[in-house]
């Protein structure tokens, strides 16, 4: 039996009425777990829920094995009546189910891996659109029958989004983070220590920040901002699911995007887009040279991930210019303390 494995979690979910997963909650995920773990999850079906015999044995086992925490969770698991799962996942493999799409989110947002640190391959046809709602996750077919129940009992079902992916908060809160607005970061968002997100800022799964850094803009999925970088409101950053195709997107550190600018090629480090400028992986550059005269024109593309670098606008001509950003973003100490 092999002693290594990718990933573990244990974890309690909700089902709709036909016994399917709609959603699972992983408070402890693992990375590269034990080999008491490994062995005493050997037997169980990530696809399915844990038989409370099942659990019983799950728990003995690591008890057994000296997994103190693990073996705690199991004991609280015994006491629910919610469904829960075990999943192992021996290598880092595309997501077969619900219960291990969701592991890996959690992975991602407990800061156990990075944006692109896991393969979620197929993971839109596994996960399905889901109510999310004040009495927690309802499959969209159900809904109606729900919300007349509670509408009986003189309550409002509070329906908050329809979705495949909750907000992270409802199943991870990273330590040293300020959320504005907590619908707007998806499980499975990358936040750092040291991370702001603003009111208008926005994070989809498998994106996030190295941390510190202010978020006023869009990271999209795919997406990962370096240390000490500000992201203006309104600004967007071009991922995989919103055109960028193959070309991965990454933001360097102590960048600056100004409000309302966006980008479709990643930045090197103290890189500086002004204000309402969007530069795509086609646009012309004219580049300048330290003098501010004209040297020759390139595609934004070939200055993809280069450093200390300014891209405006020419205010005359409308012509993209770029010249060396001499002048590195500095985040404010106070604006962006955490404790």
């Amino acid at each position: 039996m092999t002693d290594s494995a990718f990933a573990f979690g244990l974890g309690v979910g909700t089902h709709n009425s036909k016994g399917e997963w709609l959603e699972v909650f992983f408070p402890q995920p693992l990375l590269a777990p034990s080999a008491g773990i490994i062995n005493a999850a050997a037997t169980c079906n990530s696809a399915q829920a844990l038989s409370k015999e099942q659990l019983q044995q799950l728990h003995a086992a690591l008890v057994e094995a000296g997994e103190e925490s693990q073996a705690q969770l199991a004991a609280q698991f015994l006491q629910s009546e919610q469904p829960a799962v075990a999943v192992l996942l021996r290598e880092d493999a595309a997501p077969g189910n619900v219960p291990e799409g969701y592991l890996k989110l959690h992975l991602l947002s407990h800061r156990l891996v990075e944006p692109h640190g896991t393969s979620l391959d197929g993971l839109f046809g596994i996960l399905p659109n889901v109510a999310w709602t004040s009495e927690g996750a309802i499959d969209i077919g159900e809904l109606p029958v729900r919300q007349l129940a509670a509408r009986l009992r003189g309550n409002v079902l509070e329906v908050s989004c329809v979705d495949k992916f909750p907000k992270m908060t409802n199943y991870v809160v990273p330590t040293g983070v300020r959320i504005a607005h907590t619908a707007r970061v998806r499980l499975g968002a990358h936040l750092g220590e040291g991370t702001t997100i603003m009111h208008e800022g926005f994070v989809n799964f498998n994106a996030g920040t190295a941390g510190p850094g202010m978020i006023e803009g869009r990271i999209s999925a795919g997406v990962m901002v370096g240390a000490g970088s500000d992201l203006g409101g309104g600004c967007s950053t071009m991922g995989t699911l919103s055109g960028g195709g193959n070309i991965i997107i990454s933001v360097g550190k102590e960048c600056l995007i100004g409000a309302n600018a966006g980008i479709g090629i990643p930045l090197g480090d103290r890189c500086t887009v002004e204000a309402g400028l969007f530069v795509t992986s086609g646009t012309k550059v004219t580049m300048l040279d330290a003098e501010g005269m004209p040297v020759e024109t390139a595609r934004a593309r070939d200055l993809a991930s280069k450093s200390d670098l300014l891209f405006r606008r020419n205010s005359t001509t409308g012509a993209v210019e770029c010249l060396t950003n001499r002048s590195a973003i500095e985040l404010n100490e106070e604006l962006h303390a955490h404790n």
